[in-house]
């Protein structure tokens, strides 16, 4: 595979291999984020049915409780789920991709994964059919 970026040291394809990493954590979370913000729309829906369950069945006072000191509750102060998703991805999520795209940018010409670019040229057997360097 000829080297996309020959010019940049591995120890820099190294150190922006490792922010790239640091990112795709990031990713993670906020893909954990997006289940807790699901689940917990969910599970206020759930509880809604519940009350209204409760209510159905006479159970009045329970479900004015539930109803008011519950259901449709801020999960944090002031905020709903989505209110916590978007703040993360105002103020942490894009700054981090912003920032490790300029990395690659100014470091290593835009190139992505450069560090698994050349662990996979080290790696591979070359001329066997499932170690080819292209897809």
């Amino acid at each position: 595979m000829p080297d996309r970026a020959e010019h940049v040291s591995d120890a820099t394809a190294d150190a922006v291999g490792k922010l790239s990493e640091a990112l795709e954590y990031v990713e993670r979370a906020r893909g954990h984020l997006y289940s807790f913000h699901q689940l917990i729309g969910h599970a206020d829906g759930v509880l809604g049915e519940a009350v209204d369950a409760l209510r159905a069945d006479g159970h009045t006072e329970l479900a004015d409780r539930l109803d008011t000191e519950l259901l449709g509750r801020n999960v944090l102060n002031g905020r709903w789920t989505f209110q916590v998703v978007e703040e993360f991805d105002d103020t942490y999520w894009t700054a981090f991709r912003d920032a490790e795209a300029t990395a690659r940018d100014d470091l290593m010409g835009g190139v992505r994964h450069l560090h698994e670019a050349r662990m996979k040229e080290r790696r591979r057997t070359h001329g066997h059919p499932d170690h080819t360097e292209e897809p």
